[in-house]
């Protein structure tokens, strides 16, 4: 990554420190799910000792189920080795301020063990290393996310209370692009760009959806290690900043039968010298860019643990749903998983497989390394798909986290790229979930079966 200057230097953390207007620095890491977990430590002590030495953390943190209980089949840490600590080591490229905490900065951790040795299944480290893979190339990756989330009047422990059933939204009809619909919930959506373009990202547009009260925000694109810690930090802020005004959001895949939460992920390559890679002299896709485009279809269906990493991840992929089911290209075409737009430097790529819920820094190394799996084998790219994906005859995107599990399991393409350990870390946090969910009981079943069977 190019040396950048953080949104908030260690030098002007003491000075605002000193003079009163910090007084607590959030140090926090992405877990398996990509949410923040971590500390709120005193501002001075922070200075003092966490800045130089770093801070300790159970190494059970990246061995739980969502609901945060410890659940076995994780090599690095269980009952058997005794739940442990890794060492939290501050990245102060990220220190940023939080502007929706009063007094507060926020800055990333790497996770490494006793030894030095970096955590391998830490997801910030697994696209760390693609990165890296990637630099050996001459490439650098600069990636854009565009989260999709559903915003209701309820707060969050009222739609606790409801079991999420009976919510209102935010607004009670299709508001894609209107200009009216975003108007109404405008004092949410402005402080939430306001705030986090105090917090160092570099906000573009906000925009209503199809889905009653779902509204997207979009930053500009960014190196990729960068992207994926600023979707992180959105993703918290957001619903931080939801809470403080009395409503909820949520970024679920598959909220209600209606249009599910994306999050498109564009990607393109520059070289050393930060020119783009993807468009060739002739205006044409490069060479590269083919390469690069035909991995990420040989890869797709294995790599979607990566994109679409739960169980409700797999009910947005339906026919006609702007969510993908083809394994397919096309030039600006919505109806295909891989959609090319963009021209000359602004040439790039989106997978529209993900959804609200995906882990980015999970996503997008699974972009990179896809990518690199084309270039080193020089896949050559099919046909672009010309009209309706959904309708032609090409492989299809999984339909269940079992099927994604299984494919990611058995994928040699994931073995040579994140190693034995890796694939098997993630496919037990997809056994976990599995499990759970099979020895549920759901509401639909108890609508089906309680009288009428």
């Amino acid at each position: 990554m190019a040396d950048r200057t953080p949104p908030l230097g260690t030098d002007e953390l003491r000075v605002r420190v000193e003079r009163g207007e910090i007084d607590t620095v959030v140090l926090a890491f992405p877990d398996m799910q990509g949410r923040l977990q971590g500390k709120r430590f005193a501002a001075s002590f922070f200075l003092d000792e966490v800045l130089e030495h770093g801070t300790e953390g159970c190494n059970y943190l990246l061995a739980v189920d969502t609901d945060m209980n410890t659940v076995d089949g994780f090599a690095m840490s269980s009952w058997s080795n005794g739940y442990g600590d890794f060492a939290m080591r501050p990245d102060l490229t990220t220190l940023r301020p939080i502007p929706w905490h009063e007094g507060t900065a926020l800055v990333m951790a790497d996770l490494s063990w006793e030894d030095g040795s970096p955590v391998a299944a830490a997801p910030r480290q697994i696209l760390r290393r693609q990165l890296e893979r990637l630099a050996a190339h001459g490439l650098t990756a600069h990636v854009g996310t565009e989260l999709e989330f559903i915003v209701f009047k309820d707060t969050y422990e009222q739609a606790w209370d409801r079991a999420y059933r009976g919510l209102t939204p935010a607004n009670q009809y299709n508001i894609d692009y209107s200009v009216l619909g975003t108007g109404r919930v405008e004092p949410l959506l402005r402080r939430i760009r306001n705030e986090m373009a105090a917090a160092g990202l570099t906000v573009e547009s906000a925009k209503g959806e199809c889905n009653p009260g779902q509204h997207e925000i979009v930053f500009r694109y960014d190196e990729a290690l960068v992207t994926c810690d600023q979707h992180a930090v959105y993703k918290t802020g957001s619903k931080e900043i939801a809470a403080q005004e009395g409503v909820a959001l949520t970024f679920m895949a598959k909220f209600n039968e209606r249009e599910g939460n994306s999050c498109h992920i564009h990607l393109s390559l520059q070289d050393t010298d930060g020119r783009s890679v993807m468009a060739g002299e002739d205006g044409a896709m490069s060479p590269v860019m083919r390469h690069f485009l035909a991995g990420q279809l040989a890869a797709l269906r294995d790599f979607s643990l990566l994109y679409a990493p739960n169980i409700n991840s797999y009910k947005r992929f339906q026919p006609g749903s702007f969510a993908p089911t083809a394994v397919a290209w096309g030039h600006d075409n919505r109806t295909c998983a891989l959609r090319v737009v963009g021209h000359g430097r602004s040439m790039r790529f989106e997978n529209r497989l993900p959804g609200g819920d995906v882990n980015p820094y999970l996503a997008v190394a699974g972009l990179v390394a896809a990518g690199l799996h084309g270039i080193e084998h020089g896949l050559e790219l099919p046909d672009a798909c010309e009209g309706n994906a959904y309708t032609a005859r090409y492989d299809q995107v999984p339909t269940s986290l079992r099927e994604a599990a299984a494919l990611w399991e058995d994928s040699q393409v994931a073995r040579e790229a994140f190693g034995d350990d890796v694939v098997a870390h993630y496919r037990n946090m997809a056994r976990v979930e599995l499990e759970a969910f099979d020895a549920a009981v759901t509401d639909w079943e108890l609508r089906r079966s309680f009288e009428r069977l």
